[in-house]
C-alpha cells in the first residue's frame, strides 16, 4: 500500500519521511479505505468534523424551526386579539347615547365615550380570552373621538411556544394592541 497525503502537491508529496507515513507538514497520515478500494488517507486532526458540521447546522435549524412558530404564534394572537376588538366596536357603534332621546338620531347614531366604553366592555367581558393571549385589556384610548365613531382599543400580552417559558424566565412579555372603529350610519329613503 503506497502512503500519500491527496492534499498534497507534487512537491510536497516528494518531501514525504523516508518510511511513508508522515506528510511534509509533520501530520501523521492514516489509511481509509473509500467505496472503490483504493486506500485514501486524511489527517487525523479532521476526524469527527463532520460531527460538529451537523450538530451546528441542527441548532441553527431548530433556532429557526422555533422563531418561525414563535412569530406565528404571536401573529394569530394579535389576529384573535382583532376578532375580539372588531365585534366590541361593532357593539359599542350600536349604543345608543341616551342624548339620542333629546336630539334625536341624525345621520348616524350618536355615541359618547362612556357608552362605547361601557358597551366594549360589556362584550369583551362576555367573550372568552383568546388562545395564546395570556392577559388582555381596554386601553384608555377606547371612546367615540367625534360622537359618531365607536373606537375600541385592546392590549394583550401573547404565550410563544416553545421559547415562551424562556422570554419569561428573562422578564421579556410580548405585548400586542390592536384597534377597530365602527360606525353606525342611519340610512333614510
Amino acid at each position: 500500500m503506497t502512503w500519500t497525503d491527496s492534499t498534497l502537491d507534487d512537491e510536497s508529496a516528494a518531501n514525504l519521511d523516508p518510511e511513508g507515513d508522515r506528510s511534509a507538514t509533520g501530520q501523521p497520515l492514516i489509511p481509509n479505505e473509500g467505496a472503490s478500494g483504493k486506500s485514501h488517507l486524511r489527517r487525523r486532526e479532521e476526524e469527527g468534523s463532520i460531527s460538529l458540521f451537523i450538530l451546528g447546522l441542527t441548532v441553527i435549524a431548530m433556532l429557526l424551526i422555533s422563531g418561525t412558530v414563535a412569530v406565528t404564534s404571536a401573529h394569530l394572537a394579535r389576529m384573535r386579539l382583532l376578532d375580539v376588538a372588531d365585534g366590541a366596536a361593532l357593539s359599542a357603534a350600536n349604543a345608543l347615547d341616551d342624548s339620542a332621546y333629546q336630539r334625536g338620531v341624525g345621520e348616524s347614531v350618536p355615541l359618547s365615550d362612556t357608552s362605547v366604553r361601557e358597551r366594549a366592555a360589556e362584550y369583551v367581558g362576555s367573550r372568552p380570552k383568546p388562545a395564546s393571549v395570556v392577559a388582555w385589556r381596554l386601553d384608555p384610548a377606547t371612546g367615540s373621538p367625534d360622537g359618531r365613531t365607536a373606537v375600541v382599543a385592546l392590549s394583550g400580552e401573547a404565550q410563544l411556544p416553545m421559547i415562551g417559558p424562556a422570554l419569561r424566565d428573562l422578564g421579556v412579555s410580548i405585548g400586542i394592541r390592536v384597534r377597530s372603529e365602527a360606525r353606525s350610519d342611519v340610512l333614510v329613503g
